[in-house]
């Protein structure tokens, strides 16, 4: 009985580490992001050197995708060490292509963006947490709502039609609130799976995982919230 008691306890120990890192790491990304798209958009010769040039800004974008695949597709061919380096590496990189939403918004429309979207972040991960439903359908129909939103996005590059890009905001509102609350479910699910002497190494790459997928719900969320609430400059 006593046995069973050390097992649980450290059962509950090693989720309650797991799900920390997951959101640590998230809010570490979130912060090089932040602190690299502001430092970039106050400095013009960065600002010139990325946006003047449309060749490197391709490079980078390609190089953030790259990053992606690379973290999501092969973790588990590379060491903890350097999947926590490239998610630190591609949070960077996004924070410097980004660093064009101070030059469309204002920063005080950014800022308070930012905040509902924490808020709405953090009460879609509590509902992914707490609930005993299973989410999965419902991941399965956002994934194809982001399918969607993708190749509505690239035909607007076309069109460049107002009315459309509002639309496609407001739906990638909802897609990427539901990918929140799925993801959230399905990392818990793994808290709750993995064997209680799973090795470190391989906890740590599962959360920068896990990490890297609610990172790229909160970036996306919040710039479909700024599409629909920022005020742009004047």
């Amino acid at each position: 009985m006593k046995t069973d008691t050390v097992v649980k306890t450290r059962a509950e120990v090693l989720i309650s580490d797991y799900v920390r890192s997951v959101y640590n790491w998230m809010g570490i990304g979130l912060a090089v992001t932040g602190f690299a798209a502001y430092y970039v958009s106050h400095s013009e010769s960065l600002l010139r050197l990325v946006f003047g040039n449309p060749l490197l800004l391709m490079v980078l974008i390609i190089a953030e995708l790259g990053l992606v695949f690379a973290i999501a597709g092969m973790v588990n061919r590379m060491s903890a060490g350097t999947a926590t380096a490239l998610f630190v590496i591609y949070s960077g990189l996004n924070g410097v292509t980004l660093s064009s939403i101070f030059l469309v918004y204002a920063q005080a429309s950014i800022v308070s963006t930012f905040f509902i979207c924490a808020a709405t972040f953090i009460a879609c991960s509590i509902y992914g947490w707490t609930t005993n439903k299973d989410l999965t359908s419902l991941g399965g129909f956002m994934m194809m709502g982001l399918i969607g939103i993708v190749i509505a996005s690239l035909v607007n590059l076309f069109i460049q039609s107002g009315s459309m890009s509002m639309i496609i905001s407001y739906i990638g509102v909802f897609v990427f609130l539901g990918l929140t609350a799925y993801d959230t479910q399905k990392i818990k699910n793994m808290a709750m799976t993995q064997p209680a002497n799973l090795d470190g190494a391989v906890v740590r790459k599962g959360a920068i995982v896990g990490a890297l997928s609610l990172y790229l719900d909160f970036i996306n969320l919040f710039l479909m919230l700024l599409s629909i609430f920022g005020q742009r400059r004047d």
